[in-house]
């Protein structure tokens, strides 16, 4: 062999193990300690190549952003799951809307509802957010495969309190604590109202007899200051009665609570059983697969980074600081078709357009990671 293929060939020895050191001593938790950072380099020693490259890379997506990355990436066709702060808990917003919607089609396939079953929308139905719901009068009958849709394709959360209604929260967090693998790894998942209700608590515990239409209200006031002037003014309190001086704090508190949280590695989890029949039927499975391919929020997420030979299955969720998606990715048709289950947060950013762009790029890194190319 040359001098030159020598030289060569050290820089790619040397450039795996630079990655391997970079992904464990970048800014993940823990890995700034030197106690035991050896044994983590073994753990990643250990990992598949693709997981060695998206870990330099997630490393260095974080070391350049304001906030904190979460991420999970399980194979579902061969090979072991991949996390990034997967194990610590994350807010999870909107994707809990998921568990919903599995445990109504539970219902439907035990048939003890139908999708063409109808609710009356009702005044304290309405809740702040996206969606058709919201436009619609009072008194509109509406189907649950019209309400299941607009939970999921658009985030609707006056669809999602309205099935919630129907099914139960108790039923819901039951069956979602029983698919996410041991417990503990899925907070209590609440009302969307009741979300709203929590993180303006940490303002006032008045905050709890606020309805829906209090929040729409509240929604309109675009500035922090306006915002607390409106709710103190809702509530008959003067502005020295409030208990913290903005809403950041407020939601800075209300996430330090495990309601709507959980590890990314069990949300992960729940999406397995739902992608391996594992949650529902076959007809089930498929007819939740098949609303989640057409979520139309978050374009500039996840699905702007795997590019268009992926097509994902997927639910995003959006709050204060606090932007996910999750689904599962798919590449290539019959024999050589290749599945992924993804769960990705962003925390901390104000900036939600910037928060955006760091899911987008995590999908980038993880489709040139090469996870799809390393299955069986």
């Amino acid at each position: 062999m040359s001098h030159l293929g020598l030289v060569l060939g050290a820089r790619r020895g040397l450039l795996p193990f630079l990655g391997l050191l970079l992904g464990v001593l970048m800014l993940h938790p823990g890995h700034g300690q030197a106690d035991g950072w050896l044994e983590r380099l073994d753990a990643a020693q250990a990992e598949p190549p693709w997981a060695v490259r998206l870990r330099t890379s997630l490393g260095l997506l974080e070391a350049g952003f304001g906030g904190e990355l979460g991420v999970h990436v399980r194979p579902l066709d061969g090979g072991d799951a991949f996390g990034w702060r997967d194990e610590e808990f994350w807010y999870l917003a909107s994707l809990v809307k998921v568990p919903v919607a599995v445990e109504l089609l539970a219902r439907v396939e035990a048939g003890e509802v139908s999708l063409d079953d109808r609710l009356v929308l009702r005044r304290h139905d309405y809740v702040d957010g996206a969606g058709p719901t919201n436009w619609a009068p009072v008194g509109t009958e509406l189907t649950l495969r019209t309400l299941l849709e607009a939970m999921l394709i658009v985030s609707d959360n006056t669809a999602s309190d309205m099935l919630i209604q129907l099914l139960g929260l108790d039923a819901v967090n039951r069956r979602a604590a029983a698919l996410v693998g041991p417990p503990g790894g899925l907070g209590p998942i609440t009302t969307l109202v009741d979300v709203r209700r929590h993180a303006y608590a940490a303002l006032h515990p008045a905050a709890f007899t606020l309805s829906g239409m209090d929040f729409i209200a509240l929604r309109r006031h675009e500035s922090d200051a306006e915002r607390r002037a409106a709710f103190a003014r809702r509530l008959g309190l003067t502005p020295g009665e409030l208990q913290v001086e903005s809403l950041d704090e407020a939601f800075r508190r209300y996430y330090a609570t495990p309601y709507n949280s959980g590890r990314l590695d069990a949300f992960g989890e729940l999406l397995a059983s739902l992608a391996e029949g594992r949650a529902l039927g076959p007809q089930g499975s498929a007819e939740l697969l098949a609303v989640l391919a057409r979520t139309s929020s978050g374009p500039r997420r996840l699905r702007a980074g795997l590019g268009r030979d992926i097509r994902l299955a997927h639910k995003t969720g959006t709050q204060h600081r606090r932007v996910c998606d999750a689904g599962i990715a798919t590449r290539g048709m019959g024999d050589a078709t290749r599945r992924v289950v993804i769960v990705a947060c962003v925390r901390g950013e104000l900036d939600l357009a910037r928060s955006e762009q760091r899911l987008a790029a995590i999908g980038r890194a993880i489709r040139e990671a090469g996870v799809f190319d390393a299955l069986p």
